[in-house]
């Protein structure tokens, strides 16, 4: 009964993320003042969240008014790769953009030449390799099971729960594994984000200028609400119970963090 509400909310949602973010991107790309380190990690970002929307919501929109439910095995584990890839991708360019903002604040007289142009590219590469190598490894890990149970996946995409339900063995192994590989992964961007701040902190409190400490935290603001939003979703998802027989009850969540969050 709340399809064709759920469809626009969450079209709406959609068209407004991928709007907002391509907007972000091009000007960035026209205006030449923004043609330093933090613009581009930030072009680097949106266009990382634009790709994982991509992956998931069109085809969660085409089954909710199209009653198209149906994905091939091997549509079911690219959507898993490249949720996760740019999930992790996210993660280490949030982690990236904590270092810029470190360097920029703590050592501004070396700014200019630690993050240069060739630098800052290598970063983003390896935020994206990184996020691809991980996806790799989380999907192999579970496309390796043997499948023998229903064919009816309980969720709205390919996500690990729902997907080792239907495993015959192995599972919930495979599932403890992977919510551990996850949690070591998404923690060590955190806790790096965490040191980072820490010696901003540590810098801001000795300004001796109140203007001086107040343009730095507005350098900062933005960034850590991407970091709390983000991180927050994402605690919440990766520290519940992992278990595949309670995959049903996280839909909401997901739902959540794959529309919600990259629309804030």
């Amino acid at each position: 009964k709340l399809q064709a509400v759920l469809f626009v909310l969450f079209l709406l949602m959609h068209v407004v993320t991928l709007v907002g973010n391509i907007m972000i991107m091009f000007v960035i790309r026209l205006n030449q003042q923004l043609h330093m380190p933090m613009y581009f990690f930030l072009s680097a970002l949106s266009f990382s969240e634009i790709c994982y929307t991509f992956s998931i919501i069109p085809k969660m929109l085409s089954g909710l008014v199209l009653g198209t439910r149906t994905i091939s095995f091997l549509g079911c584990a690219a959507q898993m790769h490249f949720s996760f890839m740019f999930g992790f991708t996210h993660s280490f360019l949030l982690t990236v953009m904590g270092y810029d903002r470190y360097v920029a604040i703590c050592q501004p007289l070396h700014y200019s030449t630690v993050m240069t142009s060739r630098a800052c590219t290598q970063l983003v590469a390896a935020s994206w390799a990184g996020g691809g190598l991980l996806g790799l490894l989380v999907t192999s890990a579970v496309f390796q099971l043997p499948f023998c149970q229903s064919h009816r996946i309980d969720h709205f995409f390919c996500h690990v729960p729902p997907i080792l339900q239907l495993a015959c063995a192995g599972g919930e192994v495979v599932g403890t594994v992977v919510g551990i590989f996850c949690i070591t992964a998404l923690l060590g961007c955190f806790l790096f984000i965490l040191l980072s701040y820490a010696f901003i902190l540590g810098w801001i409190l000795q300004m001796p200028s109140a203007k001086g400490r107040h343009k730095a935290f507005s350098a900062c603001a933005s960034h850590i609400t991407v970091v709390v939003v983000h991180y927050g979703c994402a605690s919440v998802i990766y520290l519940k119970h992992q278990s595949p027989r309670a995959a049903g009850a996280s839909v909401l969540i997901d739902v959540s963090y794959t529309v919600f969050t990259p629309f804030l």
